[in-house]
């Protein structure tokens, strides 16, 4: 214990230290610093001292660490050193294990997704598979975090796993780990009418350098493509100067993409451009949705204020925060918010507000206009508006119900276990509508409706209401189950969307998945359209 303490003070006095030599001479905020850590060390002394049961430090102390980071902004966060694999993978896009990833699914952990070319494909596992064992221990009733660390492990180490296969029975199947190299480009090629297309799935080491390469093979083996289209949609983000490296494949050497501004003077800086751009005036379309974040907003948001390219889809997600990365000591690290970004018009794109570390919308009228290089007329905060919105029906309740209950992915499961092959995934199309109802019916699926909710819980309350009666309840619960069934035909195009993406997934993995995803997707058509027509990609930028 006399360790620990003596370890405390010690922490105490370099803080100070360290506050001294880095914070200017405001000696009212010295003083309340000062005092907050002397009590914060005198309190974690007494908690360890006296308190009945015994504590655990590392425990006691990621907790106080975790509500002091999330009382800032979502973004600030600690990663302990248990933690740095992850954050390995978030930057640079790889890590050491099986590829394979694993969810929790009504209380099994379920594989549903294998990478190409990794250990879990050469080994034989498949989506679906229900992890049992992993080298003779039991994983019933561990979390999922719990699993992951299990199978990661040193490249060249083997690891036994025993699964439960729909349609196969119990299996064990041995598979050797290594380094896994998550590609950030998962597809790139012609889509149609001399198109080419590019998806980027994260912004993580060398982003820019493998959309150039990927776009000029296309160009290669296509010389006379006449635009490009760049996928951003679902992109979190990732390296800030690698959204500076994809977007001067598109725009002239010198020009800036991004200043970021924050508390410390010092660190305020302006990015610019480098090289000159490898597609300097092939028109461009750059989609995003509201899952695009972070540089990729940045790419989205310095093409339109260039009067670059088109943006089509829906609002960007409106992440216009940079972080930075501190060592704190024994491998551990603090990511945190040090500053805003601005993009070429000086608008930044946050599309919050932090109190608390609780978000705060910013009204459509407090956003200040902003002007792009040909002067079109932006506004900040609330993400990017894209040039050319596309109203997306696909936020149904239904549709929400069968992604998050996994329904789709289980009729997929069943498939592939009755089908050995689809044939060419181009040419693969889900016929057997009636199939997938069945399926549905066999689970029971069922689901309540916001509105159904709502009405339930009245329900209870109708006895002591002298207003309602029970049979008007009645009447609107049937009138519910009668729009539910109807929602499950009025959607049915999307669905089999979903259907197809899943199937053509297990046989052809993520390549399989954005090839039937481009085949018959509403937004990729608007952007060939968009491309293939000057005049109406003129108008679009004026």
């Amino acid at each position: 214990m006399k360790k620990t303490l003596k370890l405390s003070a010690l922490l105490l006095v370099g803080v100070i230290g360290l506050i001294a030599t880095t914070t200017p001479p405001d000696h009212g905020r010295f003083f309340e610093i000062s005092k907050n850590l002397e009590v914060f060390t005198n309190l974690y002394k007494e908690l360890n001292t006296y308190y009945v049961d015994e504590i655990d430090p590392a425990v006691v102390m990621r907790t106080g660490i975790d509500a002091m980071v999330e009382s800032l902004d979502p973004y600030t966060n600690y990663i302990s050193e248990s933690e740095i694999e992850g954050y390995r993978l978030m930057t640079e896009g790889r890590y050491d294990g099986l590829g394979a990833d694993f969810v929790n699914i009504n209380d099994k952990i379920v594989l549903v997704q294998t990478h190409t070319g990794s250990p879990a494909v050469k080994s034989g596992l498949k989506a679906g598979d229900v992890l049992l064992e992993v080298d003779g221990n039991n994983v019933e009733g561990k979390k999922i975090e719990q699993v992951n660390e299990i199978l990661k492990g040193f490249p060249g180490t083997e690891v036994e796993i025993k699964v439960n296969r729909p349609g196969g029975g119990e299996e064990t199947i041995s598979a050797t780990r290594a380094e896994i190299n998550l590609p950030n480009v998962p597809y790139s090629g012609v889509i149609r009418d001399g198109i080419a297309y590019v998806a980027l799935s994260q912004f993580t080491k060398d982003a820019g350098r493998n959309v150039q390469n990927a776009l000029q093979e296309v160009r290669d083996e296509n010389p006379d493509i006449k635009g490009i289209v760049l996928d951003l949609r679902g992109n979190p983000g990732g390296l800030l100067q690698e959204a500076v490296n994809v977007t001067n494949i598109f725009v002239p050497k010198g020009e800036r993409v991004v200043t970021t501004k924050g508390k410390v003077k010092e660190w305020n800086r302006s990015f610019k451009t480098l090289k000159n751009p490898a597609f300097p005036d092939m028109p461009v379309v750059v989609l995003i949705n509201g899952s695009s974040a972070s540089a990729s907003e940045i790419v989205a948001g310095a093409i339109q204020d260039l009067d670059r390219g088109v943006l089509i889809g829906q609002r960007s997600f409106g992440k216009g925060l940079v972080q930075n990365q501190k060592d704190v000591g024994y491998n551990s690290r603090l990511k945190l918010t040090i500053a805003k970004y601005y993009i070429p018009s000086g608008r930044c794109i946050q599309g919050v507000e932090y109190e608390d570390g609780e978000p705060v919308d910013i009204p459509d009228a407090q956003r200040t206009k902003f002007k792009t290089l040909g002067g079109r007329t932006v506004l900040d905060g609330g993400g990017v508006k894209p040039d050319l919105v596309v109203d997306r029906d696909d936020d149904s309740d239904i549709l929400n119900i069968l992604t998050k209950e996994w329904i789709v992915f289980d009729f997929a499961t069943e498939y592939a276990v009755k089908n050995a092959d689809i044939g060419p995934v181009d040419e693969f199309q889900f016929t057997a509508w009636n199939d997938f109802v069945a399926f549905l019916e066999k689970r029971e699926f069922n689901y309540d409706t916001p509105a159904e909710q709502k009405l339930n819980a009245l329900a209870e309350q109708v006895e002591s209401d002298h207003y309602l009666k029970a049979a008007d309840i009645t009447a609107l619960q049937a009138k519910i189950q009668t729009a539910k069934r109807a929602e499950l035909e009025q959607h049915k195009e999307l669905i089999l969307d979903l259907i197809e993406k899943e199937i053509a997934s297990r046989y052809y993995l993520q390549e399989g998945r954005i090839r039937i995803g481009l085949r018959n997707d509403q937004e990729v058509v608007d952007a060939v359209e968009t491309l293939i027509d000057p005049a109406k990609y003129a108008k679009l930028l004026k």
